[in-house]
């Protein structure tokens, strides 16, 4: 147990770091984007091109680390981050909008290996412990939820040009986190687990739990990205400076992970659909505070019930999933999953600058409400359906 607490406290702290620079990279490229995008329309394109990294790399990150390891693996996905970050502040450095989006593309690799930390710790922890070393991975992001724009508010105007400064710091975060992860001890998959193919990716994505955790996944994750990053622009345009929009931002990565403080032993004590449909609640309740109006605390309540809504979702698809597979379908299942949630991701970081910037924020909000209420409908078939075979039994 010792060294399972160890591991997951090392991959806790890797979560905040990685979490610091995507919530750093989330405040300024799409503002960094509207000043060298052609279109303003295009203003999220760099965000879009960090998802699309993930999605591209997504399964391939999750092949490569059963094959090689998690430590090994994760390793590896950091160099992608470093690349990235230093590609983005050349492109800021020569004014070059395709390149900050390559560059972006490439941090999102970064990102797709990052994702797996939370996978990492329940692949080390009893079965009782799995929700809660999850959600204590999860946690990790409060402190980049407070690091990551403080950080950025600080660096955006350090070096000339502006921005330059900020993507040079995701740097220096990406290399600490090389070095956490060489402190792990997390055992290199056996030659069985590594050859072994399982049942059939088909099989494993026919079962409805694993349906009702993808959706949960990707789309609590598509709407609060949709949302999230269309909220820097639209407080530009209502007036409000980039220091509220940064400020607004922190607060919601601080509630999109501080409660994974308590969300594991919620699961425990109430059960992990009882909790997701919750976060379906505050999700629908987020957007309701959004269209009430444009003040600076409106947009503050609506992006903090909206992190929490996302929290319980998220964590609990996650646990959902890991009860869908077996150890040597593992990789194929946990890419499967967050390859539908990055390719969501990619989608609502597009569509989101659009809408913003042709529709304005009530129709970013609008657009939302049917993408929860799917989740919020699968949620309770399944909770239904599995009552009724329970009873049948």
């Amino acid at each position: 147990m010792n060294s399972t607490r160890r591991n997951v406290g090392l991959l806790a702290a890797c979560q905040a770091l990685l979490l610091t620079n995507n919530a750093t990279l989330i405040a300024i490229n799409g503002l960094a984007g509207l000043a060298l995008a052609p279109h303003a329309a295009l203003a999220t394109l760099p965000v879009t091109c960090w998802v699309v990294g993930g999605a591209l790399a997504t399964m391939l990150a999750s092949l490569h680390m059963k094959r090689v390891g998690r430590q090994r693996g994760l390793t590896a996905g950091t160099l992608w981050g470093i690349v990235g970050a230093l590609i983005c502040a050349s492109a800021v450095w020569v004014q070059s909008f395709w390149l900050l989006c390559f560059g972006a593309l490439v941090f999102g690799v970064y990102n797709a290996y990052g994702q797996y930390y939370r996978f990492a710790a329940a692949d080390v922890a009893s079965a009782d412990f799995k929700s809660t070393a999850i959600s204590l991975v999860l946690a990790g992001g409060l402190v980049g939820g407070i690091l990551g724009p403080t950080t950025s508010r600080f660096t955006v105007d350090l070096l000339q040009p502006r921005f330059t400064g900020a993507y040079l710091a995701l740097v220096g975060f990406a290399l600490v986190t090389m070095v956490l992860l060489r402190l792990m001890r997390i055992p290199t998959p056996d030659a069985k687990t590594r050859t072994a193919a399982g049942r059939p990716l088909r099989e494993i994505a026919a079962q409805p739990r694993f349906i009702v955790a993808v959706m949960a996944g990707a789309i609590s994750y598509g709407v609060m990205n949709f949302l999230m990053t269309s909220t820097p622009i639209a407080m530009g345009f209502c007036g409000h400076p980039y220091g509220d929009a940064a400020f607004v931002i922190s607060s919601h990565v601080i509630a999109m992970f501080a409660p994974s403080f308590v969300t594991g032993r919620l699961i425990k004590r109430f059960g992990v659909l009882q909790v997701m449909f919750v976060g379906a609640l505050l999700n629908f309740s987020a957007i309701g505070v959004a269209l009430s109006g444009i003040a600076v605390t409106q947009f503050w309540w609506s992006l903090v019930l909206l992190g929490v809504g996302w929290n319980f979702l998220y964590l609990g698809g996650t646990t959902l999933l890991t009860e869908t597979y077996r150890p040597e379908e593992m990789a194929k299942a946990q890419g499967a999953n967050d390859q539908v949630i990055f390719i969501m991701l990619a989608v609502s970081s597009f569509t989101s600058g659009l809408t913003v910037t042709a529709a304005g924020w009530e129709r970013v909000n609008l657009f939302a409400l049917p993408m929860v209420a799917v989740v919020a409908i699968a949620i309770l078939w399944y909770g239904m359906t599995e009552r009724a075979r329970r009873a049948a039994a």
